[in-house]
């Protein structure tokens, strides 16, 4: 937005209702609050906010044939139009809002949906135009959907008798509703994904436009975002009509590549990247552009690896008079949230024992290719009782079970003095008796 233009949005407080027709689609209603976001001191915009509620009608939104919906509950609009009321209606048959059927259950399912609606302006468009544009963006608590809708207000035959929405002076229709047009939806599937090193991973992403093309042209942008620094990962510029020689595509990053057959056909502008990093990690943002629209999904990406565990030795002899230090190292994992632990488990004992003394740790080792290594020393007295197993256990955030590796505590080795000795003698006497 520029200047002082007024930013409008609407976050949903979690109650909705649905409403089911015989065709195989339901209407989908979202209580919403409207947020303002006006002018503050001195003119400045991101001042006060101020709340309204607002609710969010999604007409025809298709229903699979095995939903049950005999018990969802109509909404109906007031019996007299309220000017005051912020009624959003949308038919969104065409385009279809990819997995709009997690709407219906995530009440039942006690999942939390969210919901911001803005106002929109396309690039190029003025702001005294006939046509308006709201923005619309959905997402599910512990649900992979995340949704963002454009939609264009219809036009409203004003009379005598039309009303007028008293805080966004628009024409409201019979039944007091804002009336809209669902014209370009973009959608992830996948909200945050966790993939190891040196593997390789695709971010979803994809969009929808009405039938009558926005535009000629899709313009798919890629870019990470982490810890406050941002890069370009992939453009790509595609003509809808499939003409040859028309897709232009710039991959900064070694290794990315989109599949620009889909782009067209399925509309999937989906990201894949190969033989990851640690310096991949982060919040990838896809954008998607038809000629003056744009609108984008935000996708997590987390790197994980986890961690090769071993001790250091293979073989633990108890000494007679000293204790043995052992080593547990901890290797080559990331991200940084690595716990070692001692345990011991004598041949009397039936479950191991925390170990009293859990020694030292040395501090974390990072390498080359960013993963870190850890290691615990103990001292394994000599009063150990031979046939005592030694354990370590390392938890990490890439496991889902702890890894242990153990060792098996040996009696001291005789002395080897009284060998050497007892070897000399046996073999002075050896030599007498062959002289002799």
């Amino acid at each position: 937005m520029v200047g002082m233009m007024m930013v409008i949005k609407a976050i949903l407080t979690g109650y909705f209702m649905t409403c089911v027709y015989a065709d195989g689609v339901a209407d989908v209603v979202l209580t919403c609050t409207l947020v303002e976001e006006g002018a503050g001191l001195g003119g400045m915009g991101g001042g006060h906010f101020t709340r309204t509620p607002a609710t969010l009608i999604l007409r025809d939104v298709a229903v699979g044939p095995d939903e049950s919906l005999e018990e969802l509950t109509p909404f109906v609009p007031p019996s007299i139009p309220d000017p005051d009321l912020l009624l959003f209606e949308a038919k969104v048959s065409s385009p279809e809002i990819p997995n709009a059927n997690v709407l219906l259950h995530a009440d039942c399912n006690e999942q939390e949906v969210m919901c911001e609606l803005s106002s929109y302006s396309p690039r190029g468009f003025e702001e005294n135009s006939d046509r308006v544009f709201f923005m619309v963006s959905l997402s599910v608590d512990e649900v992979d959907f995340s949704t963002a809708l454009i939609l264009e207000t219809l036009k409203v035959e004003k009379d005598e008798s039309t009303l007028m929405q008293s805080k966004l002076g628009l024409p409201l229709s019979q039944s007091g509703t804002l009336l809209t047009d669902l014209i370009f939806v973009v959608f992830t599937h996948i909200k945050s994904v966790s993939a190891p090193l040196r593997s390789d991973v695709l971010l979803n992403c994809g969009f929808k436009q009405q039938d009558t093309p926005l535009a000629q042209e899709v313009g798919i942008e890629w870019r990470l975002q982490h810890r406050g620094k941002g890069r370009k990962v992939l453009e790509m510029k595609r003509a809808l009509d499939d003409t040859e020689g028309s897709t232009i595509v710039d991959g900064e990053r070694a290794g990315s590549s989109i599949n620009a057959a889909q782009v067209v056909g399925e509309g999937n502008a989906s990201l894949t990247l190969t033989t990851l990093k640690v310096g991949d990690e982060g919040t990838y943002i896809c954008t998607v552009s038809l000629g003056p629209f744009h609108s984008q999904q935000v996708i997590q990406l987390r790197m994980i690896q986890p961690p090769d565990v071993s001790l250091s030795v293979e073989k633990l002899v108890l000494k007679s008079s000293s204790s043995q230090k052992l080593s547990c190292h901890s290797s080559k994992y990331y991200p940084l949230d690595s716990q070692i632990e001692w345990f011991s488990l004598s041949p009397t004992d039936t479950e191991p024992q925390l170990f009293k003394d859990q020694g030292s740790l040395s501090s974390h080792r990072q390498h080359g290719d960013g993963t870190f290594t850890l290691s615990s020393h103990i001292a394994v007295p000599p009063t150990t009782v031979p046939g005592t197993k030694i354990i370590c256990k390392v938890s990490h955030t890439a496991l889902e079970e702890p890894l242990f590796v153990s060792v098996v505590v040996e009696p001291p080795e005789p002395n080897s003095y009284w060998w050497i000795l007892g070897f000399l003698i046996i073999t002075v006497l050896f030599f007498y008796q062959v002289m002799g």
